[in-house]
Parts: structure tokens; sequence; C-alpha cells
């Protein structure tokens, strides 16, 4: 399961989100802007102020990064 940890003005989740889209990933958003539970859950995760956080099956990707995304959902 795919898990990501965003902001809607966030350039990077987008491009996330669109990329998951793209591969017919389906994914769970929790948009970090609407609760503050929900930040301090994205800051336990990944140590991280900072977004996107992707949880991929509890493999953690700070950042939007294509590789590490793919390597964790496919290279499993």
């Amino acid at each position: 399961m795919i898990k990501i940890y965003s902001t809607s003005w966030c350039p990077s989740c987008v491009k996330a989100k669109r990329f998951f889209e793209m591969k017919g990933w389906e994914y769970k958003e929790i948009n970090v802007a609407d609760k503050h539970e929900d930040r301090e859950e994205v800051f336990k995760v990944s140590g991280q102020r900072t977004v996107p956080v992707i949880d991929i099956d509890g493999e953690i990707i700070v950042g939007f990064d294509k590789n590490k995304i793919e390597l964790a959902k496919v290279g499993r």
C-alpha cells in the first residue's frame, strides 16, 4: 500500500500523485495541512517536517524520487 503525506500546494506532491496515477497505483493521501495530528504522524514516520513523505509498505521515501519509488513498489 502507498501512503503519501502531502499538501495541496506542494509541487513535488502533485508530481508524485500524478506518477502514481500514471502507473495505475492506488494510494492514500494524507494532507498534513488539515490536521496537527497528521503533521505529527509524518514527523514520527520520517523524522522530517517536509513533504512529500511516501510510505510504501513500510519503506519511507522523503521527497519525490521516481527510482526509489519504483524500487520500493516493484523491486520487491
